[in-house]
């Protein structure tokens, strides 16, 4: 099965608390958080994985 990675967004100034982002067999290997942009604020450097 795909995996799915729970992120938070910790800018002080986005209002998204979190949001899931859902894989297909095809991701790459060294995918990682640092390769996605918030939905709301589009920040980088502010998301980090919530570990399960």
């Amino acid at each position: 099965m795909p995996a799915t990675k729970e992120v938070k967004c910790t800018s002080e100034d986005c209002e998204l608390d979190m949001f899931e982002n859902h894989y297909t067999y095809d991701i790459a290997d060294d995918h990682s958080v640092a390769d996605l942009s918030c939905p709301l604020c589009g920040g980088t450097d502010c998301l980090e994985e919530i570990e399960l």
